[in-house]
């Protein structure tokens, strides 16, 4: 390493900060999750700098078959996306390829087996080890307006679709990650792939570090979120859908509206979305999801954050009752999973009827485990 930067005192004097290697990578993933700011937000957007919440340093990332590791840090930024980092230093050689498939490793299974139950759990661990407030730091992420309960489900959203961010964190990235990070980027659409390359400068007692995101390519703005509500959805529907199938969008809708506390719309670019969200005590969950493109997606991986139904048992039985609907026929194993029904399974009022004796039951089930205060 070489070069430097300089520090002018009050008295007039230069400083001058010689580059200086990590003592270890220990030291760079401490100042990470102590100064999140080291991860350059608004390099990373200019017109919307990121703002960093940390899950959890040591984040263990499993399968359904195997244990595949643990992740150096994991960050949640303000739009919920979840932000994966890996920490090596320059003189460590696999910093040039190893890294880049172990990082990918963790991207794959975390979308497809990190229920955001685990995340909240672990992000509330860290915060009680700490000794600080959950509420508190939420705020500062969200500002005055966020509303917690929405940006949890916003991070779940976000898993489901795969839009997650890889970070490569080093005090210098090498020219070969930086190729391989360039090429991600462009192929790896609506994950992000960067890398945060943070240099140390020393002398005289100071230390400063000087972050740079590497790895950005020219891109479009990217298109403004897009709100749905009753009106749009239904349109959308009948654009798309035959009559009979819009039913069964209309009946849900209008079912479960007396049934849940809350029914939110969603901010899909391509697709619509409703889902009933029910809230007693403390508990917060939401039953389902009824998307535009014609699919109704359960939530059975999120269930099992939600009493009594954080037993393998209940959901079971809640699989048992879907499975009773004609053209159903689901494994056991989608009880961590989020399965999905078509409108057209529903088009038959029997049908119809037992995808809402199954949710009565749901409700029913955990309003007696969790009774709403008088």
């Amino acid at each position: 390493m070489g070069g430097g930067i300089f520090i002018l005192r009050d008295d007039g004097e230069f400083v001058e900060l010689i580059e200086e290697p990590y003592a270890s990578e220990k030291l760079l993933q401490g100042y990470l999750a102590k100064y999140p700011n080291l991860l350059a937000g608004d390099q990373i957007d200019s017109a919307n700098p990121r703002r960093w919440l940390l899950v959890s340093r040591e984040f263990h990332v499993s399968s359904d078959e195997s244990d595949v590791g643990w992740l150096d840090h994991l960050f949640l930024d303000q739009d919920g996306v979840p932000t994966l980092i890996e920490v090596k230093r320059s003189s460590d050689t696999r910093i040039r390829r190893e890294i880049v498939g172990q990082l990918l490793d963790y991207a794959a299974n975390a979308v497809l087996h990190m229920p955001v139950e685990t995340i909240r759990s672990r992000f509330e661990m860290r915060c009680e080890r700490e000794q600080r407030n959950v509420d508190e730091d939420l705020q500062e992420l969200l500002g005055p307006e966020g509303e917690p309960e929405t940006f949890w489900t916003q991070v779940q959203d976000n898993l489901r679709v795969g839009r997650v961010r890889l970070v490569f964190v080093a005090d210098v990235i090498p020219v070969e990650l930086r190729r391989i990070v360039e090429f991600l980027n462009v192929q790896m659409n609506p994950a992000e792939v960067l890398a945060v390359e943070i240099r140390q400068y020393m002398g005289e007692g100071i230390c400063s570090l000087v972050p740079r995101v590497i790895g950005q390519i020219a891109s479009p703005p990217k298109p403004e979120q897009r709100q749905w509500d009753e009106k749009s959805y239904f349109a959308e529907l009948l654009r798309k859908f035959r009559p009979a199938e819009v039913e069964v969008a209309r009946q849900i809708l209008s079912w479960v509206s007396s049934r849940v506390t809350e029914i939110c719309w969603g901010k899909g670019l391509k697709h619509g979305s409703f889902y009933p969200v029910c809230r007693w005590n403390d508990l917060y969950f939401r039953l389902f999801v009824v998307y535009s493109n014609g699919y109704i997606e359960t939530s059975f991986q999120h269930y099992q954050g939600v009493p009594p139904f954080h037993s393998d048992e209940k959901r079971l039985e809640l699989l048992a009752r879907l499975n009773a609907i004609p053209g159903i026929s689901w494994p056991e194993d989608v009880i961590a999973r989020r399965p999905s029904i078509p409108f057209s399974a529903l088009t038959n009022e029997g049908a119809l009827q037992q995808f809402f004796a199954a949710f009565e039951w749901m409700i029913s089930e955990i309003q007696s485990s969790a009774p709403m205060p008088e």
